[in-house]
């Protein structure tokens, strides 16, 4: 009976904690709806905005669920992002072919990605330490494709090139189709359960002949297409392109994954859905935030109490059952 107790009530604190990031969505969006209408603001012309914000951060937060479920994370991702709308951008400009521009957007990023996970097989690395020297190589590498491509401090494509495209059904479309492609591989396909095994305990996972290198790899793949469709999505937004392009994109992930629920663990309890709902988590609450004419600085520190309140409920609760790592 006792036994029946304790699993009843894990299965119940589970319960609570997969809900947990979802009613807190729904509050926000109550919230927001509710201040609208007090302040009299423009509800659909706001609501185009979130979706603008959000479902950048969603498709690379999206990918880099593959990355959280083992465990590491990577801090690169926006620099990475930069140089692939850079090159992107610089491919549209010599061919003048959106299919160019979102292909070397895309395979820029993979082979971005692909660099860290190999650099982190071959000299056995941890994941955030190639990720790191990463982040300064393509700080400087944003510089050199400004200085040797731009014209002053930006990368421009001609607005009228993207304006057919910078539509909130064409971003939302780009946006459920790469979410539903990764819910498949992540939820039905044996590349999840391995990848969510490997997280919660890496020693076990080889010890049963699960490759960490080869899942590592595949998993910066999916992270690296999400990171190329988010630089095509940034040129369609804004088409002038500077060294602060996606600036923000790194921690925005971080944090949109860590609302939507998922710990910073990784393994067993990881979900693709947080990504959604933390990244709408955060646009709701920044909108609600500039609602109340609170300054930016306010705001982030807002986010940043919630952002270590959310981290150490997380690990507070997965300290006496995860397995050792």
């Amino acid at each position: 009976m006792d036994n029946e107790k304790i699993v009843r009530k894990e299965h119940v604190k589970n319960l609570i904690f997969q809900i947990a990031p979802i009613v807190g969505l729904l509050l926000l969006f109550g919230l927001f709806m509710a201040f609208a209408v007090i302040k009299d603001i423009n509800i659909p012309y706001s609501m185009k905005n979130i979706i603008n914000q959000s479902v950048i951060v969603v498709v690379v937060a999206t990918g880099a669920i593959f990355i959280y479920t083992l465990g590491s994370f990577d801090i690169s991702l926006g620099a990475n992002m930069c140089v692939s709308a850079l090159i992107g951008a610089m491919a549209y400009n010599r061919t003048g072919s959106l299919a160019v521009m979102i292909g070397t957007c895309i395979l820029t990023a993979v082979l971005i990605a692909l660099v860290c996970s190999v650099l982190a097989s071959v000299f056995n690395l941890p994941v955030f330490v190639t990720t790191i020297a990463m982040l300064s190589l393509l700080n400087a590498a944003v510089l050199m494709l400004i200085g040797a491509n731009g014209t002053g401090d930006i990368i421009q494509v001609p607005a009228e090139a993207v304006s057919a495209i910078n539509t909130v059904w064409f971003k939302l479309i780009i946006m459920l189709v790469y979410l539903g492609i990764c819910i498949f591989v992540f939820n039905f396909l044996k590349l999840g359960r391995q990848e969510k095994f490997a997280g919660g305990n890496p020693e076990c996972a080889r010890l049963t002949g699960l490759n960490n290198s080869k899942l590592a790899i595949i998993a910066f793949i999916m992270a690296g297409i999400g990171v190329g469709l988010g630089a095509f999505l940034t040129i369609t937004y804004a088409p002038t392109l500077s060294r602060n392009t996606a600036s923000s994109v790194g921690m925005d992930v971080i944090i949109s994954i860590v609302f939507g629920g998922m710990p910073v663990s990784g393994g067993a309890r990881s979900k693709i859905y947080s990504a959604v709902v933390g990244a709408l988590s955060m646009t709701l609450l920044s909108q609600i935030m500039l609602m109340l004419n609170l300054n930016s600085g306010i705001s982030q520190m807002v986010k940043a109490i919630i952002f270590i309140l959310v981290v150490f409920i997380s690990m507070s609760d997965g300290r006496k059952s995860i397995l050792p790592r």
